[in-house]
Order: C-alpha cells, then sequence, then structure tokens
C-alpha cells in the first residue's frame, strides 16, 4: 500500500508538464535578473576593498571554527573570494540561466545555479539576508527534481512553498501587534514609507482614503485566506492564482520589489493547469514538450523523497516556533537550522509591522568643515525634485540598507561604519555604487550624516514646486532618537 502511494506521488502529473515547462524558463529568467542585479555591485559590497571583504569574513570564521566554518558557511568562495572570482559567480550565472532557458542541460545548470546563489548569499553577508534570496534559493533548489521529472510530489513542494510564503506573511501582521494593520490604516503609510517608493507609490499615496483601507483588507485576505485555495479543487486553485497575481502585479505598480513579485507570479503557474496554458501556447510547442517530457527515475524519485522530506519537516519547525514563540528540544533546533542555513525551510513574513515615518539619511562631506557636498544614491530618496525611479527586478542592496538606518540597531550600525570608512578613503568600488561622488579626485576631510523626515508631496504642491518631496530637518545620525517601529 505504501509503496502503491509513493510510485503515485513519484509519477508525473499529467496536468502539469506544460507549465513545469513554462516555469523552469521563467525561473531562469527571474535567476538572470537576481545575477546580473549583482554583477554591478557584489564587489563594491563584499570584494576585497568593498564595505564587508568576504575575504576578511571567511578568515575570521575558519579562525573561530576551524574546518567546521566550510559546512557552517556553505559557499564556493572558500577557493578564492577575490574580485574576479565574485564578478565570475554572477556572470557565470547569467549564462547558466540563459542555457537554462534555451532548454539546454537544465539539471546541470539548475543544481550549479543554486550552488552559485547560496555561495553568493553567504558573500552577501548582510547585504543578502532577505526573503526574496531564500525564495529563490527554495524555488531553485526544488526545480531540479521539476526538471529531472513533473512529479506530483514536486508540484505539491511548489504549492507548499508558495503557501508560506502567503499564509505566513499575512498571519505576521496579525501577530505583530502592529496598529496600523489591526486599524487598516496600513496603506495611508505604506506607499510612502516602503524602502525604495518610485513614481506609482506617489500617485497611489493619493488614492481616497476608503480605497486606501479596502486594499489593506483585500491584501489580508489575499494572504490569510486565498492561501488555503491552494489545496483545494480546481476552481479554488485557479481563484487563488488570479487573485495572488493581480495583487503582485499592483505591488509592481506602486513598489519597487525587486523580482520577488514576478517569482511569486511564477509560482502561481503550478496553480493551472496545462489546459490553461496551452491556450495560450502554440501547438507545435505543446506536442514538442509533452513528446519529451522526462520520464521518471528512480534514483531522483528517492532524491527528491529525502530531500523533500528533510525540507517539509524543517519548515513544520519553524513554522512552529516563528507562530509560537516557542523553541523545540536542542537537537531538533540544531538540525533546522543546519537545514536554514543553506537557503531550505525558512520562514517568510513580508512587512509584518509598518513604518509610519519616512527617515532619510543625507551623507556630506568637506573638505575644509564649511563648505559641505551631498553624496547621492542611485535610487533611495535623495534630490526632491528627483521623480523616485522604478528599478524593477533589480535589487541595489546599498540603496535597500539605507532604509533599516534609522531604528539604529547594531547589527546595522556595524556595516554602516565600514561604509562611512570607505567614503573617508574615498574607495573607488564603494563610491561606484552611488549616482554622485562630490569628492571623485580625493576624499574628503570630514563626513557627516544629516536626517529628515521625507514626506511625499500634495499634487498641488507638486504643480508649484514640481518636487516629489518635502523634508524637515531632524538632526544629525546617529544623535537623533531611533526611528520606531
Amino acid at each position: 500500500m505504501m509503496s502503491r502511494w509513493i510510485k503515485h506521488l513519484l509519477a508525473t502529473d499529467p496536468t502539469q508538464r506544460l507549465t513545469a515547462w513554462l516555469f523552469l524558463r521563467l525561473l531562469a529568467i527571474v535567476y538572470f535578473a537576481a545575477f546580473a542585479s549583482l554583477s554591478v555591485q557584489i564587489v563594491g559590497l563584499v570584494g576585497p576593498d568593498g564595505i564587508l571583504p568576504f575575504e576578511e569574513f571567511l578568515h575570521n570564521v575558519f579562525e573561530r571554527f576551524g574546518r567546521d566554518a566550510w559546512w557552517m558557511f556553505p559557499t564556493l568562495f572558500w577557493l578564492d573570494a577575490g574580485d574576479l572570482a565574485l564578478h565570475g559567480a554572477t556572470f557565470l550565472g547569467m549564462l547558466l540561466s540563459l542555457s537554462l532557458l534555451f532548454g539546454f542541460y537544465q539539471r546541470f545548470c539548475l543544481t550549479l545555479m543554486f550552488l552559485l546563489y547560496l555561495s553568493l548569499l553567504m558573500a552577501g553577508q548582510t547585504f543578502l539576508t532577505f526573503q526574496w534570496d531564500i525564495l529563490l534559493l527554495e524555488s531553485g533548489f526544488f526545480a531540479i527534481f521539476l526538471a529531472a521529472n513533473p512529479s506530483r510530489l514536486v508540484i505539491f513542494f511548489f504549492h507548499w512553498l508558495l503557501f508560506r510564503l502567503r499564509f505566513l506573511s499575512g498571519v505576521s501582521k496579525l501577530f505583530s501587534g502592529d496598529p496600523v494593520w489591526a486599524n487598516l490604516t496600513t496603506l495611508n503609510y505604506y506607499f510612502e514609507t516602503q524602502p525604495l517608493p518610485h513614481v506609482g507609490a506617489w500617485y497611489a499615496h493619493h488614492l481616497p482614503e476608503m480605497l486606501l483601507r479596502a486594499g489593506t483588507v483585500f491584501t489580508l485576505l489575499a494572504e490569510i485566506i486565498v492561501p488555503f485555495f491552494i489545496f483545494l479543487p480546481r476552481p479554488f486553485r485557479i481563484a487563488a492564482a488570479v487573485i495572488t497575481i493581480f495583487l503582485q502585479l499592483v505591488i509592481i505598480a506602486t513598489s519597487n520589489h525587486n523580482w520577488i513579485n514576478i517569482l511569486t507570479i511564477v509560482l502561481c503557474l503550478f496553480l493551472l493547469d496545462d489546459k490553461i496554458v496551452s491556450r495560450v501556447m502554440p501547438k507545435a510547442l505543446v506536442q514538442s514538450i509533452l513528446k519529451n517530457t522526462p520520464r521518471p527515475s528512480r534514483t531522483w524519485g528517492l532524491g527528491l523523497l529525502l530531500a523533500g522530506a528533510v525540507v517539509f519537516s524543517t519548515s513544520l519547525i519553524t513554522m512552529y516556533v516563528h507562530l509560537s514563540g516557542r523553541d523545540l528540544p536542542p537537537p531538533v533546533m540544531e538540525v533546522a537550522n543546519t537545514v536554514r542555513h543553506y537557503g531550505l525551510g525558512h520562514v517568510y513574513h513580508v512587512f509584518p509591522t509598518m513604518q509610519t515615518e519616512r527617515q532619510e539619511l543625507e551623507i556630506i562631506g568637506s573638505m575644509d568643515g564649511i563648505n559641505w557636498q551631498s553624496y547621492v544614491f542611485r535610487y533611495k530618496p535623495g534630490p526632491l525634485d528627483r521623480a523616485p525611479p522604478f528599478n524593477v527586478p533589480h535589487q541595489p542592496r546599498l540603496d535597500w540598507l539605507m532604509w533599516f538606518l534609522p531604528p539604529q540597531f547594531p547589527d546595522q550600525l556595524y556595516w554602516f561604519d565600514h561604509f562611512m570608512r570607505k567614503l573617508a578613503q574615498g574607495e573607488e568600488k564603494v563610491t561606484g555604487l552611488l549616482a554622485y561622488n562630490p569628492f571623485p579626485d580625493r576624499p574628503p576631510r570630514y563626513l557627516r550624516v544629516r536626517v529628515w523626515r521625507y514626506h511625499f508631496t500634495t499634487p498641488e504642491e507638486r504643480a508649484t514646486t514640481g518636487n516629489w518631496w518635502k523634508r524637515e530637518f531632524l538632526g544629525f545620525f546617529p544623535h537623533t532618537p531611533p526611528r520606531r517601529p
């Protein structure tokens, strides 16, 4: 009985052959975007002359943990963490993504891309500690088995991943105790205070109050109730896909969240089926895909059973700990934390709390202590008359992390201190991450950080001044009260 059930799970899902083929191509595009985004900033962030040199990090952890550090910090950069190796990993990732896009050596490409991105995740340290990085890793991991055979079991694991992403993000908002989620005023603040708003956020911020409250209710329903549709019959799954995709498109239209919304849309493919997908694909392509669908392999099937059991168990443990606030026995937590360290079985909780005030840090430098000039970032708010730029699917790591500084948490102040030292040294690989360096020839003698409270202008103010932002001076960082939350 058990063997028959396992055989059924490992057999090809006849309703998901086209969606599996399409998913792999779209995942290749997301992978390409992620690697390309890192290629233009990884050296300035963690290269030998970057903000947090990864070579120094590896040396320190090896000094502390010895050979255990090799598996505690899984990365190919133990071999070499220089600029060439870091850059090379991102470009190799892009090449492998293109190979996957065109259907060449799929399992090989997916396996190596997973290892490369995991390596970059370790190298990125605080710059790559975000949920979209983990989501891409777990999606990429199960895609390796999907390329071997689009079985019912691997489709379930993609359903489970999407469920965790959506449901946990929803309940985290309720459990956080944040009053703006409770009183449905979240969207009164979100568009203005999100990490990197674009022009669409300015327009959304000025929507009628009732529409903003309705949007908050819709978001909570879409994240708490709709995820359960994933495991219900076909009409419910299609409804879940439509609602989730619609919400992701709205987010893209009003927010800069790199490629996480695109990847979420791609994951919704498995809520559809071949009957739907075939309607938008050429008949010749459909026939070719169905003819060449990978056949079940006992080796890959057993690998999926083992890997799936580990990831599924880990995800249940992390969900329990996250929702209950209680740890399980130490041996259980140690195993779960080890699996999570490889980018698998994590908890997702997108925007559990909402900032109600936007504080921006302006770094200024001077040669004489009298005349001060500003460093300008590429994407974060700065000049009042500059339209908030659209950067999807790019993820500008430095600009994004600047948003986390006003609360003045020690882990954020640590990297910022290193960043300021690099500016004081005039390190070109770091200043190259900025839109404008006012001291291109030699670094300034003095540096200061001003703190401003930023607000979107009203339509009337923008019509008069041409500015997208207005601001109020709060003081010099870190001698201003920490922003809460």
